[in-house]
């Protein structure tokens, strides 16, 4: 009981009786011209539910009133995608309706005996009240008004919190929206990772560099020895740069919508910007690339991005193959470049593992290292499997 009270006070009560409402006034005065007609109005707006932006109008009207000041309220603001999606914002007009004329109900019956305790004191009372049984006296009007006053208080509460429920369950995400929203928060984790490692390797690369070459200079006091090592903190800084400028185009592309990010369709961009910094990039693409799912054509973007990366930074404008194929239930994705002096092992650096890593949460799997006298990626990842996540 205590808790009912307390809601009482709270904003979001009268907001969600508000939302309820204002619907009732026309609706009251359609009663009091057709008396005889209530179910029109239910005819004509329930309808109105298959039109797929009544859905977000619904939901924003929702999430203001029902839910102020949620961050999360699980109420959806996008129009209606499905027919499932129209036939919950139907229901939901229906169930909004019903606690409509409820509340109505509630609001007006305290105002009734109010008004009856003002005509008892002029004695302009009828003599027989239905649910009376006769006249009474006017104290005992008085003692009627507070029983309805609370009992509406604590419906209004209740209904409040009904049709909250019956917002989140009826306007909430869909299950497209839910899977939307799961792929984005998906890459976010990824981009994030991928992120924090890259900063780690490159600026922490580059300031070790600076830090020894300045150190060596200081000691040897030649001034040749000193203008290489200024040379090589020059060189070491300006490619660090270069990295967190790609870094930070990661974190402002971030803030785009999953369905708006490159996928494998945009791959010539990645090919073109690999052949301008200098390298021969020879691509081959098989199969219906643009047929393949969203969430395995954005990671397999990635991974051709980050192996393109690897070979420019690390052999540099040397031949570099490309092979892209879709078939049988997979996309196979693998780059090959002239191996360079200095070859990394099989699993250093942060952007193998995070190659690894993308192929594994599709449930394909990544090789790289040397091969044949090249260095090759070889990604592998299942179009059924991903579909399905």
């Amino acid at each position: 009981m205590v808790t009912v009270l307390r809601a009482l006070l709270r904003g979001a009560t009268y907001s969600r009786l508000l939302h309820l409402w204002v619907p009732w006034l026309p609706f009251s005065i359609w009663i009091f011209i057709y008396p005889d007609a209530p179910w029109v109005p239910a005819l004509v707006l329930l309808p109105l539910g298959l039109i797929p932006s009544v859905r977000r109008v619904e939901g924003v009207q929702a999430q203001l009133m029902l839910t102020p000041g949620e961050r999360e309220p699980g109420i959806s603001q996008k129009p209606s995608a499905t027919w499932q999606d129209r036939l919950r914002t139907v229901l939901w007009l229906a169930v909004r309706m019903v606690l409509m004329v409820v509340v109505g109900y509630v609001t007006v019956w305290p105002f009734f005996l109010a008004y009856l305790l003002g005509e008892s004191v002029t004695g302009h009372v009828p003599e027989e009240l239905p649910f009376l049984g006769g006249a009474q006296p006017h104290w005992a009007y008085a003692l009627l008004v507070p029983v309805p006053l609370l009992a509406a208080g604590l419906l209004m509460v209740g209904i409040g919190e009904l049709v909250t429920a019956a917002a989140r369950r009826l306007l909430g995400p869909s299950p497209a929206e839910r899977l939307a929203a799961l792929e984005a928060r998906t890459e976010q984790l990824l981009e994030r990772t991928r992120i924090a490692r890259e900063l780690h390797d490159s600026i922490g690369h580059a300031l070790t560099v600076a830090v020894v070459q300045a150190g060596a200079a200081r000691a040897a006091g030649d001034p040749a020895f000193t203008d290489r090592a200024l040379a090589a903190v020059e060189e070491t800084g300006r490619a660090a740069l270069e990295d967190l400028e790609r870094v930070l185009g990661v974190l402002r592309e971030a803030q785009k919508p999953v369905s708006s990010r490159p996928t494998l369709a945009d791959a010539d961009r990645l090919l073109e910007s690999a052949r301008a910094s200098g390298a021969k990039v020879d691509a081959e693409v098989t199969g219906p690339v643009g047929t393949v799912s969203g969430p395995v054509s954005r990671e397999g973007y990635r991974i051709l991005q980050e192996s393109l990366t690897n070979a420019l930074r690390h052999a540099g404008t040397v031949p570099v193959r490309v092979r892209i194929r879709v078939a049988e239930g997979t996309l196979l994705l693998e780059v090959r470049n002239p191996l360079p002096g200095d070859v990394p092992g099989p699993g250093r650096g942060s952007g193998l593992r995070g190659i690894r890593e993308r192929a594994a949460l599709l449930g394909g799997r990544a090789r790289t290292g040397p091969d044949g006298g090249d260095w090759a990626v070889r990604a592998e990842l299942p179009l059924a499997g991903a579909e399905m996540r």
